[in-house]
């Protein structure tokens, strides 16, 4: 979940209310809708669409969400919030798939805004829900486990059954399709980046190799990377933090994991705005079939991430006067 800061903008309740009414008739479910403060582009549906391959967006405008579709059935990557699933539904039927046909569950943290949907998703699809394993008391505890948003209601999120816990470096098959989870832990501890590779997308290909002739090495990478979370919450304690001593070591290994993904060629991330999403999806409906290559924003990305967290972890060292 990127800084709160960042997700002031007023959410009209009653009008998700109108949206989702199937959800708020659920009373399981009426406790956990949209906090007050949600950013709209959580909320405002975005045109679904093919990135790579098998690989398809069908987030919001900001909260991300992936459909990795196989001969056998799909890869869900993020539920997102407890109203997403009608979203989502929608999306994955835009776009000539079925909902009923996702087999994994995935998630890139456990914080409400990633996992919230997760208990209708696997209620209305059976699918197998996997989660890092540092994570998994999080996500069956509906937050209440979590060290920074334990004792926030409203940060709570249905509890949900977690069928397999990953470890860092843990592989999924299914369907042909290799999916490696990234342990990148700070923001929360089980915190996920994914990554796989896209194959066959000749159209990708070719596009990738024009934009490359005028990089250094004019390397074509077909690595897909999707960014758990680098980002330090307003109020999270690098320094003496009780219940979560190993956090500041913990980001530093977060950054030493991401730095050695550097092979990446498609850039993307829990949050649209990590990666750029909507300016790339404009060049994507503009005829640029490689709008989703970006080894350098990657870099750059991860690099300004970096210097951020030290920045704050400098500040927090800082004596207090007096």
């Amino acid at each position: 979940m990127p800084p709160l800061a960042q997700s002031l903008a007023q959410f009209n309740r009653r009008s998700a209310l109108g949206l989702f009414g199937a959800f708020a008739a659920d009373a399981a479910l009426a406790p956990t809708m949209l906090r007050a403060d949600v950013n709209p582009d959580w909320t405002t549906p975005m045109p679904p669409f093919r990135i790579a391959g098998n690989l398809h967006y069908i987030g919001s405008r900001d909260l991300a969400s992936y459909l990795i579709t196989t001969p056998k059935g799909h890869i869900l990557i993020n539920s997102n919030l407890v109203t997403s699933p009608v979203q989502i539904r929608a999306s994955i039927e835009k776009l000539g798939f079925h909902l009923r046909d996702v087999k994994v569950l995935l998630i890139s943290h456990a914080h409400y805004d990633h996992c919230a949907g997760s208990a209708e998703i696997k209620r209305l699809t059976g699918a197998k829900y996997m989660v890092m394993d540092a994570d998994v008391s999080v996500v069956e505890s509906g937050g209440r486990t979590d060290f920074q948003y334990g004792t926030d209601p409203t940060m709570h999120f249905p509890a949900t059954k977690v069928d397999r816990a990953l470890h860092d470096g843990e592989t999924i098959q299914f369907g042909g399709i290799e999916l490696t989870a990234h342990k990148t832990p700070g923001h929360t501890k089980g915190c996920t980046t994914w990554s796989m590779d896209i194959s066959n997308d000749f159209e990708f290909q070719k596009a990738a190799e024009s934009k490359a002739a005028g990089m250094q090495g004019g390397k074509i990478q077909f690595h897909v990377v999707i960014v758990g979370s680098p980002n330090v919450n307003p109020g999270y304690r690098l320094v003496d933090n009780k219940k979560y001593p190993q956090i500041a070591s913990d980001y530093e290994q977060c950054f030493h994991i991401l730095r050695l993904l550097r092979d990446c060629g498609i850039f993307l991330g829990a949050h649209g705005g990590y990666f750029n999403m909507l300016a790339k999806y404009a060049r994507l409906k503009a005829g640029d079939a490689a709008a989703f290559f970006d080894p350098a924003g990657y870099k750059s990305y991860i690099a300004e991430r970096q210097q951020a967290f030290e920045a704050e972890l400098a500040r927090q060292k800082k004596p207090h006067p007096g």
